[in-house]
């Protein structure tokens, strides 16, 4: 599926089955509370908190479709073409930082004279 395909399947679900589209401020606090679920898996998975029981029957997976899944209605209600947007994100890096990170003794590899 391309990200247009997403946007588009996601409206047709939303004027069908959602009904209509929450209010740009609603699906906003919906993102940050969506974004909030994942980072909790996150951190139980990869830092060094434990799962609580209620965390356990969550997936990585479905947290990050449900963040995406919000982007994209904003998106779509925001007149936003994530396609075209993402390509021209990747342009300013592009520019922005041919050289940056390379250039960045912080990212060097371990063992490295940078990294010593």
């Amino acid at each position: 599926m391309t990200i247009q395909e997403a946007q588009q399947q996601v409206d047709a679900w939303i004027k069908t089955t959602g009904v209509r589209y929450f209010n740009e401020l609603t699906n906003l606090g919906i993102l940050v509370e969506e974004v909030g679920e994942l980072s909790r898996i996150i951190v139980r998975t990869y830092g060094e908190q434990s799962f609580k029981e209620s965390d356990k029957a969550k997936s990585l997976n479905d947290e990050m479709a449900d963040v995406l899944w919000v982007l994209i209605c904003l998106a779509n209600q925001t007149g936003v073409d994530l396609t075209e947007a993402l390509q021209k994100n990747f342009e300013k890096k592009n520019i922005r930082d041919a050289v940056r990170h390379k250039n960045n003794e912080k990212l060097k590899p371990e063992g490295s004279e940078g990294n010593r």
